[in-house]
């Protein structure tokens, strides 16, 4: 029996979607009519997440599939069967493409599949960690504690990916009002004041002739300038496709002070992160490296960690592999020597994680909370000269008509 998203019109002559499950389109197509409705289309599920350019975890948030995680994992420690508690969840949960994703995920566990094969149809929403997470939670018959470790770790990275953006956010709108305030006096403000002093003939300040040119610039350029603007991010973003552009710029973003820290800081998190609920899960330490270093998107970083796997293969520990990196906070390293030296490194991972990740919403903070004053500072800074530009005329004429 396979799971089907279906398509209908209903007596009204409106739209309905939902999933059935059946045998085949035909059978679904059948109970359709039989409930009064008129099917339009009717694909399996299974076969619509093969199809190219299909991406069922594209509209399915952190949120959603932690949620689903953590009440799959009440549902099994209850004692409800897993083909049950899908059975459940499928119906309980509001968006429709987890609710095809669930039924897909149910009608393969009804053939015979396990848990973790029928996740792997679909990629797009349950990463390989979660998929190896799961299969080793059925492998030692704790796939409740699995699956609660990994609502853990979804909403732990949900929670460090949300403030992140936050703390961005002000920030961004700030810099561009500031923007926006500028182009309007130089494009509105500026040009009406220059009337007037064109009237009177008399030499204006150099300041005021700079402000002129500029306003005038960016009358005359402004809208090529801001063309140009977006093909340049269009070009940079298709660099960053580019293996070895991606490489340099993923170096650069290490070494430059303040990103540096803040890059090595967020992704030693993740890492620890991802060890420590592998470790915990019974997954064996070098495939957990291995796992973990493809949840990092910094390439060096990332080749790092498998420098480290390697090393660790070779029979060497954990902190010295990934201490010679110099990438990873010193930090990290001496809790991982103390959890390798006293047999407890799971438990000293998820400490470390924890660790990092106050670290970096400390440093966010900081940098925001410094960031916003700047942008103040400079955008009065732009706004006095503009005003000082515009004032200086009117001054001189001022002590001409005194004199």
């Amino acid at each position: 029996m396979a799971a089907f998203e279906y398509l209908v019109l209903d007596a009204d002559g409106r739209t309905r979607r939902g999933v059935l499950n059946g045998d085949s389109s035909r059978e679904v197509r059948s109970q359709l009519r039989s409930q009064g409705l008129h099917p339009i289309e009717v694909h399996t599920i299974v076969e619509d997440a093969t199809r190219p350019g299909f991406q069922p975890g594209r509209r399915i948030s952190a949120t959603a599939l932690a949620l689903f995680t953590r009440q799959l994992a009440t549902l099994i420690r209850s004692g409800m069967p897993l083909e049950e508690s899908l059975r459940v969840l499928a119906a309980q949960v509001t968006t429709r493409r987890l609710q095809s994703v669930i039924a897909g995920v149910r009608a393969q566990i009804t053939e015979g599949a396990s848990l973790h094969e029928a996740l792997a149809g679909y990629p797009g929403v349950f990463p390989e960690l979660y998929r190896i997470m799961v299969e080793a939670g059925e492998a030692g018959g704790k796939l409740e504690e699995a699956l609660d470790r990994l609502a853990d770790y979804t909403e732990s990275r949900r929670v460090l990916r949300q403030t992140i953006s936050v703390a961005l956010i002000y920030p961004a709108i700030l810099t561009v009002v500031a923007l926006l305030v500028v182009v309007a006096l130089l494009t509105y403000v500026v040009p009406e004041v220059v009337r007037v002093f064109e009237q009177t003939g008399q030499t204006l300040p150099l300041l005021t002739r700079w402000l002129i040119e500029t306003s005038q610039f960016v009358r005359g350029y402004g809208l090529l300038l801001c063309a140009g603007a977006i093909a340049v991010l269009l070009l940079w973003r298709y660099l960053l496709g580019r293996t070895r552009v991606r490489l340099w710029w993923d170096r650069l973003l290490l070494e430059l002070p303040f990103t540096g820290s803040l890059n090595r800081t967020i992704h030693a998190a993740r890492l620890a992160r991802a060890l420590a609920i592998l470790t915990k899960s019974g997954v064996p330490l070098l495939e957990a490296l291995e796992i973990s270093s493809r949840t990092i998107a910094n390439i060096p970083l990332r080749e790092a960690v498998k420098e480290a796997a390697a090393f660790v293969r070779e029979g060497g520990r954990l902190h010295v592999a990934l201490d010679k990196t110099g990438w990873f906070p010193p930090l990290l390293v001496h809790m991982l020597a103390a959890g390798e030296e006293s047999g407890d490194l799971d438990n000293m991972l998820e400490r470390a994680a924890s660790h990092e990740e106050r670290e970096l919403q400390t440093t966010i903070a900081a940098a925001t909370s410094l960031f916003e004053p700047v942008i103040i500072l400079v955008m009065g800074a732009v706004v006095l000269v503009i005003v000082l530009a515009i004032l200086l005329p009117i001054f001189e004429m001022n002590q001409l008509a005194g004199s």
